[in-house]
C-alpha cells in the first residue's frame, strides 16, 4: 500500500482545478446565467456518463458482483453493467461498493475513465453557485484510484498474494481526502475506528505524511481556498509574520460614524437605514471648529446596532419614558438572536424630533488601542476576546478610526517553495 502516496498529490491537483472553477464562478453574476450553468453541468454529466457506459464494454455476468439492484444497460441478458451500477447509485453507495466488491469485479479502463471524468465534474460542480459538497466525491474518486492500484499490482505481480482490493480502496479514499482537506491526524483515527484494524495505521500514516508535504508545497486546503476566494473575514490562529511595522493608523477604516451621548431619534433612524455598520462609538462633541476634522470627539462608549433598533422599537425616548428604573437588560435579551430590522420599526414624524440618552445602554468601557498600536497586537485582541469592533484613539482619547475583523483578515501569508510574504486581499463588501 506504499504506492498510495500519489493520492495526496492527486488531491492537491483537485485543489488547483477547484480553485480555477471558483475563480471563474466569481464572474458569473446574473442569476439567469447561474441557472444556465447548473443546467449545463447536469447536461454534460448525463451525456458523458451515458457515453462512457455505451462505449466501454464493462458487462459482467449476474451474480458475480454483490450489486443488489444490477443495471443491464447496454448489456446482454444475464449480464449487468458494472460502470452503470456506479453511476446510477448514490455516491455513498458507490463508495461502499468499491470498498466491498470482490476481486475482479472492476476493470482498469472503466475505472481510469470514471476517475478522470468524475474528477472534472466534481471540481466543476463544487465551483458552482449552488450549495454542493466535496467530501463524498473525494472519497469516491480516491476509492476508485485505490481499486485501480490493486489491479495494476495484480498485473505486475500475478504470482504474489495481494490483500483484498477493498483495502486499497479504503486507504486510497482516505489518502485523497487528506490531500484535499489536510485532516491528517483526524483521518488516521477515523479509519482506525471504522475498520477496527490497526494494520491500516502504518500505510495510512505514510500517505498522510505525503498529504502534509503536498499541503506545504501547495500551501492550502480546500476550505482555506474557499474562505480566501469568498473573502470571508476569518482570522487564523496566529497573526501574520512580517507585519510588526504595520500600525493601526494604516489598517483602520476612516471616516467613522459616531453618535453623541444624547442623540436625536430622527438622526439615528436615518443612520441605521443608510448604513450597515454593527457598532457605533459614542463620543463627546469635538472641540475643534475646523471645517475638516480628523477626530470625532473623546470616546465615551460603544453601542451596537441591535441595541439602537430595540431602543427605537420600544420607544425609549427622553420625552416619553418617565420611569427609567423599569428599563432593564431583559428588553434586549428577549429580542435575541433575531433582532428586528430597522425597516420594521415604525417611527412617526413627531417622534423623530425626540431625543434618546444612550449612556444607560452603551458599553462605557470598550476596548480601544492607540493609533500607534501594531497589527499583531490588534490581531491578538480580536482573537483572544472575540471582538467585532475596535475603536482607534489618539493620545488624548479621541476617536480617529475603527478596526473590524475584515480590516485584519485582509492580510494573509503566502508560502511558495521556501519563500514567504504577506499579501493584502480584497475582502467582499457583502459580509
Amino acid at each position: 500500500m506504499r504506492y498510495l502516496f500519489i493520492f495526496p498529490l492527486y488531491g492537491s491537483a483537485i485543489l488547483k482545478m477547484i480553485k480555477l472553477f471558483l475563480f471563474v464562478s466569481r464572474y458569473i453574476r446574473p442569476r439567469w446565467l447561474k441557472v444556465v450553468e447548473a443546467i449545463l453541468v447536469a447536461a454534460v454529466s448525463a451525456t458523458v456518463g451515458f457515453l462512457m457506459m455505451f462505449i466501454l464494454n464493462d458487462c459482467k455476468p449476474l451474480g458475480q458482483g454483490p450489486t443488489k439492484y444490477p443495471t443491464q444497460l447496454y448489456c446482454l441478458d444475464g449480464q449487468y453493467n458494472v460502470l452503470a451500477s456506479i453511476w446510477f447509485q448514490t455516491p455513498e453507495a458507490s463508495v461502499r461498493s468499491l470498498f466491498h466488491d470482490p476481486p475482479n469485479t472492476h476493470d482498469a479502463l472503466p475505472l481510469i475513465s470514471f476517475v478522470v471524468i468524475y474528477f472534472f465534474l466534481a471540481a466543476w460542480t463544487f465551483g458552482m453557485s449552488t450549495s454542493n459538497g466535496l467530501f463524498i466525491p473525494t472519497l469516491l474518486t480516491g476509492a476508485a484510484w485505490g481499486r485501480l492500484v490493486s489491479i495494476t499490482l495484480y498485473y505486475i505481480f500475478p504470482n504474489v498474494a495481494l490483500v483484498h482490493p477493498g483495502k486499497y480502496a479504503l486507504i486510497g479514499a482516505a489518502a485523497q481526502l487528506g490531500g484535499v482537506v489536510r485532516m491528517t491526524l483526524s483521518l488516521t483515527v477515523i479509519i482506525m475506528e471504522t475498520t477496527g484494524n490497526i494494520t491500516f495505521a502504518l500505510p495510512l500514516i505514510i500517505t498522510l505524511i505525503a498529504a502534509k508535504w503536498t499541503g506545504d508545497f501547495f500551501n492550502e486546503g480546500i476550505y482555506d481556498t474557499l474562505i480566501q476566494l469568498s473573502g470571508v473575514p476569518f482570522l487564523p490562529w496566529e497573526p501574520p509574520p512580517l507585519v510588526h511595522n504595520i500600525y493601526a493608523s494604516e489598517v483602520m477604516s476612516h471616516p467613522v460614524i459616531t453618535l453623541k451621548c444624547v442623540e436625536n431619534v430622527g438622526h439615528i433612524v436615518e443612520l441605521l437605514r443608510l448604513t450597515s455598520y454593527n457598532g457605533f462609538p459614542v463620543v463627546d462633541p469635538p472641540l475643534s471648529d475646523q471645517s475638516e476634522v480628523t477626530t470625532y470627539g473623546r470616546i465615551r462608549g460603544l453601542i451596537l446596532r441591535s441595541q439602537l433598533i430595540v431602543i427605537l422599537q420600544k420607544k425609549i425616548f427622553n420625552e416619553t419614558s418617565d420611569d427609567w428604573d423599569r428599563i432593564k437588560a431583559s428588553i434586549f435579551r428577549n429580542e435575541y438572536p433575531r433582532y428586528p430590522n430597522i425597516d420594521n420599526v415604525q417611527i412617526s414624524e413627531e417622534e423623530k424630533t425626540f431625543s434618546v440618552d444612550l449612556r444607560p445602554f452603551m458599553n462605557p468601557s470598550p476596548y480601544t488601542v492607540l493609533h500607534s498600536a501594531s497589527l499583531p497586537r490588534m490581531f491578538r485582541l480580536f482573537r483572544a476576546l472575540g471582538l467585532r469592533h475596535l475603536p482607534i484613539v489618539n493620545d488624548i482619547n479621541e476617536v480617529v478610526g475603527m478596526v473590524t475583523r475584515k480590516d485584519l483578515a485582509r492580510y494573509r501569508v503566502w508560502r511558495y517553495r521556501g519563500r514567504i510574504g504577506v499579501e493584502e486581499l480584497l475582502i467582499s463588501k457583502d459580509i
